[in-house]
Parts: structure tokens; sequence; C-alpha cells
């Protein structure tokens, strides 16, 4: 779904809060009643299902600055969107001539006649959209296809989000975008959920959409902000949901949850009121929420039943080190390196090895990170990440070499696009600049 329009807002507070509502609409809803319809109208209509939900958007947007916010706005939007999804399907068959009016018919009956609120609204909101998770990680979709479908369809993610999370293009997303979506229309996948030994292939998809919606909110591939909770309150829910199902394997979920606490605990403190980012380093601990790392480590704690120790497990592991320290001073780098090392075994990857970089740095000094850096394999991949150049520069500041550490942050800030990170990186080329 493409962003929604903004209305000419109404004058005054009900103006500001008809805007409000329906951000809040859009960020956090349009994925669960996206998982509603579907489940209603089958997979084979999941185009459908996101295309009545946008419109209901749209129409929100036209109709609410005048009408007013009704009681139940999410109640307003689904029964919007239920209604035009039964029309569009009645004119459709109408057209065709191969089904009978009677079902659509008894349908809109239904859908009209359903009450706006209640408990079974509710529990169908909060079930729907975990269960098309599920659905569509299909085992026969490819895994990034199936958590690009989740961050598209149910988190609502653009195509140009979803290739920063992958460290690819966009056209390659749109094409495993339009591959997904035209097998579950053609093998017309059901919306139930599969019997319990074939849920477990299916959940470690499913934890990595809740993962990259996660760091999507914690640090914005775009938009105004570095941060958005909305996004990082909507992997927490899910993955709590996850967590408390009737599902297979729960220890990686809690370290996972482990992790999204920890990491959700400093937020307080990375960014504040004008908009200055604070790196690790540099945030005043006394902001970060104490009651989230008590969840952490609850959540730590349960995972500990695993057979094996996997990716979230050592992320929330290193993630414990950094929250639990007591100052920068006092962190436990060789215990995070030895993290590191592991988790390189486990799940390679050209980030895991940027960040396992830093570490070395800090026990063994810059001149060994660098070299880290300039060693691993797949950095090719992070040419166009400006995190890359950013590291390669603190590092070198911390080598002495501040000339070519400014040409490294030079070089960052062009490939920067957020406004937070370029207000960073302006100041550390301020400093390696100055004479």
């Amino acid at each position: 779904m493409s962003p929604c329009p903004s209305p000419d807002p109404a004058p005054g507070a009900a103006g500001d809060r008809v805007a409000a509502v329906l951000d809040h609409l859009f960020r956090n809803e349009a994925g669960r009643l996206v998982a509603i319809l579907t489940r209603r109208f089958g997979t084979e209509n999941l185009q459908l299902a996101e295309d009545v939900v946008q419109d209901a958007l749209v129409r929100a947007v036209e109709t609410w600055p005048f009408t007013g916010v009704p009681d139940n706005p999410t109640a307003w939007i689904l029964r919007s969107a239920c209604n035009r999804a039964v029309d569009d399907r009645r004119r459709a068959r109408v057209w065709h001539g191969k089904q009978p009016l009677l079902l659509p018919l008894v349908e809109d009956i239904l859908v009209r006649g359903a009450p706006a609120d209640g408990p079974r609204f509710e529990d169908e909101v909060k079930d729907s959209q975990l269960r098309m998770m599920f659905v569509c990680c299909h085992p026969e979709l490819p895994e990034e296809s199936q958590v690009a479908l989740i961050l598209k369809v149910l988190c609502g993610f653009g195509e140009r989000e979803i290739a920063t999370a992958f460290l690819t293009t966009e056209a390659a997303v749109a094409k495993r975008l339009a591959r997904a979506r035209r097998f579950l229309r053609e093998a017309r996948v059901g919306t139930e959920l599969p019997p319990g030994d074939q849920l477990a292939p299916r959940l470690e998809s499913v934890r990595k959409a809740i993962y990259l919606l996660f760091n999507e909110g914690y640090k914005a591939s775009q938009g105004p902000t570095l941060l958005r909770q909305d996004l990082c309150d909507a992997a927490v829910r899910l993955g709590g949901m996850l967590a408390g199902g009737p599902f297979p394997d729960a220890g990686p979920t809690h370290a996972l949850l482990a992790l999204l606490c920890f990491n959700m605990a400093r937020m307080p403190a990375r960014v504040d009121p004008d908009g200055t980012v604070f790196t690790l380093g540099r945030q005043d601990r006394g902001r970060w929420d104490r009651g989230l790392i008590g969840r952490g480590v609850q959540h730590l704690a349960a995972s500990a039943g695993a057979p094996e120790l996997g990716r979230y497990h050592l992320e929330a592991g290193i993630a414990a080190c950094h929250t639990l320290a007591a100052s920068e001073e006092e962190t436990d780098w060789e215990g995070i390196l030895d993290l590191y090392d592991l988790l390189m075994q486990v799940t390679p990857s050209p980030v895991v090895a940027l960040n396992r970089a830093v570490a070395v740095a800090k026990v063994r000094g810059p001149e060994a990170g660098l070299e880290a850096l300039e060693t691993m394999e797949g950095k090719n991949t992070l040419r166009n990440y400006h995190l890359m150049d950013a590291v390669a520069g603190h590092l070198l500041m911390e080598a002495g070499e501040r000339s070519a550490a400014a040409i490294r942050f030079h070089r960052a800030w062009d490939l920067a696009t957020l406004d937070a990170e370029r207000e960073l990186l302006r100041r550390s080329i301020v400093e390696a600049e100055r004479p």
C-alpha cells in the first residue's frame, strides 16, 4: 500500500485529532485489516484486500474532517473496506456470469449487519495478522519472498524499505512480491493455520519478519525521523503473541523478544527533543527504560531451554552486555567479541562483520578494527551502506588519521538518507577537519 494522502485539516484541535487518528490507523492497523479481509475472502483476493483497505483509508481522509472521527475508527475502516470488497466481488461475478448472486448478497447482508465493535472484532484483529504471517510463509515460497510479502502486506513497508532491509534493489523486491502474490492466488492457499508439525518450518520466517519490522522502527531507512516507535511497538506485540501462542520451539522467540526489549529500552536516550542523535557511548543511561530491561532479562532466561543457541540468543546476549553495563568503560567488550565470533559462525553476513569490527577495535585497538574491516568477506555489498564509511571514519579518528577519517565521513554523509544521521556525520566531519 502507498502512503495515505493527507487531508486538508479541519480547524483547530478537531483537525489535529483527525490527522493523528488517520496516521495511527495507517501505521498500526492497515496490515491487520488486510489480514482480516484476506482471511475472509481468501488469499486469491490478497490484492483486493490491500486495495479496499487503501480505499477505505482514502474515504476516511475525505470524510472525517467534516463528519468527525467515529467512535470506533478501526471498525469503520474495516466495515468500509469489507463493503467495498463485497461490492467488487459481486460486480465481478455478475460481469463474468460465473457465480449466482445469492452468496455475495448474503455476504453483504452479514457484513452490514455485523456489530461495529465488541470482543469478537478485537479478537479477530489480534489473531488475523499473526495468522496471515504464517500463511505468507508457505514452504513453496523462497524465504526472502515470504518475509518481503509479510513486510509489504501486513506491516505496510514500501519497496524501498524492504530493499534496505535485504541490501538489494527496489526492482528485485517488486519482482519477489509479484511472484509471491501470483503463487498465493494461483495455488489458492488457505488462510487456516497448518497442523503443528508444519508450523515449525514457518516460524523462522515469521521471526525474521518481526526482527526486520523492529529494525526499521529502531533505525528508519527513510522519513523525517530516525525512530518509529509504532513499528517497534508492533514488533514487540507480535513477538509476544508468538511467544504466548501454541507454537513449537519457543526458545528463539523468547530470545528475539529479549533482543527487542533490550534495544527498545535504550530508545529514550537515542534522540533528544531537537532530533540530535546520540551514539551508545554518549547516551544518558539514566534515561534507559528499566522496566523493559527487566522484561528483556526475563525473556532471555525463558529462552535458555532451546536445544541450541541461534542468532537471536547471540544478538540478545550482545544487547544484554551493552544494556546491563554501568558505563561504556565497564562494558564487557571481550565477551561481546566472543559472541560476535559465534554469530559469524551461525549467521555470517557483512553487517555482522561490520559490527564485529567495532568490537575488535574496542578489545585490540583501532588498527585491528580497521584490518577487520579491510579483510571482511562481502564488504562490497556494503559499498553504498553509509555505516560502513562512518565506522571506518571513527576508527581512523581513533588511530590519529584525521584526514583519511574526514574523507570517509564525507562519503558516509553523501550516502546517508536521514537528516538526523547527516547531522551526526556533519559533527564528525567538523571534528575531523578541526585544525
